[in-house]
């Protein structure tokens, strides 16, 4: 998807989890579990949460609703896919939603922080360096997804159990530091670099696992460890989009 004057957004996850999440949903392989269903209705308001209607309305005002919608949904979607609880094609649904929304991680309004996350994002720019914001493809994605966690929220048939369909692993090379960042207070976080155990190497490069229950780093001196202390979106959003 692209905008006029914008980069295209990175949707190749998502398209490709999209499409298993509805061929579980129609295969009955996928009946969400209390985590899921709850994440899935948060997101799904985000989704369909329409514009505030304003007194005073301008055409600068109009567009920072729009890209402050877009932006609830990445966080809402970062959120719940980080805290853990949902299942692991929910996690790999919601990592996917969170990639494709990454343009609006920090805007239009950025965490009120120097060391809050900082993810590389490639976006076009005015002549005055503003960067453009590919809203109205971000924009064009809410119908198809809305329509999906729809569905998915559909409660299952009293007296079925949740039935989770298995979800896809993968693993990937990378080279670059992983940054684990915490927020001990509001307004304040704290960040520092993963380094191997054994090696104390930061960049890698990493071999970088994920069953969609837990991430695994390898490094190059042939140790591997899922204690790296990152979550989720903190390895997931700084890799390609393949």
């Amino acid at each position: 998807m692209t905008a006029t004057g914008a980069q295209p957004l990175p949707t190749r996850a998502l398209a490709r989890e999209s499409g298993r999440a509805r061929q579980s949903l129609t295969a009955g392989q996928w009946r969400p579990t209390e985590a899921d269903a709850e994440a899935v209705a948060r997101v799904l308001a985000r989704l369909t949460a329409p514009l505030p209607v304003r007194r005073a309305d301008s055409a600068r005002m109009r567009a920072t609703d729009r890209d402050r919608r877009l932006q609830r949904i990445w966080r809402t979607s970062v959120h719940h896919l980080d805290a853990g609880a949902v299942s692991a094609p929910a996690a790999a649904l919601l990592a996917a939603v969170a990639r494709a929304f990454l343009p609006w991680y920090a805007a239009p309004t950025p965490a009120p922080a120097a060391a809050a996350p900082r993810y590389p994002v490639a976006l076009d720019t005015t002549a005055d360096g503003v960067p453009v914001l590919p809203t109205e493809a971000g924009e064009a994605l809410l119908p198809g997804l809305a329509a999906l966690f729809a569905d998915l929220a559909v409660p299952h048939p009293r007296g079925t159990a949740a039935l989770t369909p298995p979800a896809v692993p993968w693993e990937i090379r990378h080279a670059g530091r992983f940054r684990r960042y915490g927020r001990p207070a509001p307004g304040v976080w704290t960040a520092d670099t993963f380094r191997c155990p054994g090696c104390a190497r930061a960049d890698g490069p990493w071999t970088v696992s994920c069953d969609w229950r837990l991430i695994t780093l390898g490094c190059p001196c042939g140790v591997v460890t899922d204690e790296h202390g990152l979550a989720f979106s903190e390895v997931w959003l700084r890799l390609p989009d393949s």
